[in-house]
């Protein structure tokens, strides 16, 4: 029993000068260590300390000025970057230095200055040795200016963006008098470009590159009202187009298509209707406000009251054919007129004249269908869009054939007492004769549902020159 009394008293007392001994040691190294990062401090006072570094830049030892001077200068070689933003549209180059974008260099020199300088001493002395030992690198923070991304863009981005449009559709009278089909809008997603001119802040850095590419991040804009909903009629996209130019019409026609085309405009065409224009556009003369223009009549090019309509029932002839719709009854002038080929090769016109020269076609979409018209003066063009549900028909047109060409009669020159003499006044202008024809194939599904041919016998005209008698 009293050998284990010793033994225990052994142990403990060994435990003991352990335990001190421990104690003495974790103080000694505490007090070495705190001498050496003293002196490691003051040694390094008002400087980073070694090891630190950032994008694997070597900051150690540099003064807090002399980082902010060396990334300050490596953003004047960024700035020098071109950013090209890109739409479908159009484009917009903007430099680094326009959008303030470089490394953060305030940032960066105030951080790396601070590292092992906290008011927690362990965690400083960590910090230090760890870059000493190890290095310690940090990711640089960069920035640009939001303001000035904005204020560079919205010029561009505006040009992009579009509000989304409701459809209009208002009857009166079994007309349709308000129509608008309705669009889709569209916006730059500006949280989406942020994020990819955030991206590009590694690449630039590291592979220096000098030209980014970005492309504008849209996003869509859907409208409240859709033309499904709009109507019952089964009105909801486009199915075929067609338009003419009329430039150099005396100001007499441009006002009789106006007047024509406006009549037309918003007509519906019932499923299985046969759509007669010279019904549908009613009595043309004074009294019904058309005014006096060329007419081709009894073989002569003379002033009668709507000279010009002919130019709206070519443009919806044109949207016909597009549109792969039944053609009934169609005529060709009886010489090319100029007007109809400005934009067109010779053979794409149809006329009309009250109440046997007519234009007609078929809806047999099973659907109605909306004629919408519409002018553009500054280039003098009109159209003719037809509205429905389409149904997977196709439509193709072939090139005209044109064959026995003769060229036109010798000028024609007659008198006229009503003009003074010497006066010399052109009424009618010289064509040359021709055969001209052309095919359409309409298909559904793979099976032929129209085939067309339609043939033109331009005869050959003279000019015309009215020459005053009058004393």
């Amino acid at each position: 029993m009293k050998i284990i009394t010793i033994r225990k008293k052994v142990f403990i007392e060994t435990l003991r000068a352990f335990l001190w001994f421990t104690i003495g040691a974790i103080l000694a190294f505490f007090l070495l260590t705190s001498f050496t990062f003293i002196v490691f401090e003051k040694i390094n006072s008002n400087v980073t300390y070694p090891g630190i570094t950032v994008d694997n830049i070597d900051l150690g030892r540099m003064r807090e000025e002399e980082v902010l001077e060396l990334f300050t200068k490596k953003n004047e070689y960024i700035g020098e970057t071109k950013f090209t933003f890109s739409s479908d549209t159009s484009s917009a180059t903007i430099s680094a230095r326009e959008l303030n974008f470089g490394y953060d260099e305030n940032l960066i020199a105030k951080q790396v200055i601070s590292l092992g300088r906290s008011n927690n001493f362990l965690s400083n002395v960590s910090l230090v040795f760890q870059a000493y030992l190890n290095g310690l690198n940090l990711e640089p923070p960069y920035h640009y200016s939001e303001d000035k991304l904005n204020q560079l863009l919205t010029p561009f981005m505006e040009k992009i963006n579009k509000d989304p449009s409701d459809a209009l559709f208002n009857f009166k009278d079994g007309k349709v008098t308000t129509f608008k089909p309705s669009e889709e809008g569209r916006m730059v997603d500006v949280e989406s470009l942020k994020k990819t001119l955030n991206s590009q802040f590694e690449k630039i850095m590291k592979q220096k590159t000098q030209e980014v590419v970005i492309l504008i991040p849209t996003k869509v804009l859907k409208p409240k009202i859709t033309t499904d909903k709009a109507n019952t009629l089964g009105i909801k996209e486009l199915i075929g187009e067609g338009s003419s130019l009329f430039a150099h019409s005396i100001a007499n026609r441009i006002y009789n298509i106006t007047l024509a085309a406006t009549r037309l405009n918003g007509i519906l065409v019932a499923p299985n209707e046969e759509f007669s224009f010279v019904k549908a556009l009613g009595d043309v003369s004074s009294f019904t406000g058309y005014k006096e223009a060329y007419i081709i009549q009894n073989g002569k090019t003379v002033l009668g009251d709507g000279g010009g309509i002919c130019q709206v029932s070519t443009t919806l002839f044109r949207a016909l054919l597009n549109s792969g719709l039944p053609i009934l009854e169609r005529y060709a002038h009886a010489y090319r007129v100029g007007y109809y080929e400005q934009d067109s090769p010779p053979g794409f016109d149809a006329t009309v004249y009250s109440p046997s020269v007519d234009l007609k076609f078929k809806n047999d979409t099973g659907n109605h269908i909306l004629i919408q018209t519409y002018i553009d003066p500054d280039i003098q063009k009109l159209t003719f869009s037809l509205y429905g549900t389409k149904d997977g028909r196709s439509s193709v047109i072939s090139k005209p054939v044109i064959t026995s060409e003769i060229p036109p009669p010798p000028d024609v020159y007659q008198d006229d007492p009503t003009l003074s003499k010497g006066t010399l006044k052109q009424v009618d202008f010289s064509a040359w004769g021709a055969n001209v024809y052309f095919t359409r194939e309409v298909t559904r599904n793979g099976k032929v549902i129209v085939s067309d041919k339609f043939t033109s016998n331009f005869r050959p005209w003279a000019a015309v020159y009215l020459r005053g008698t009058k004393e």
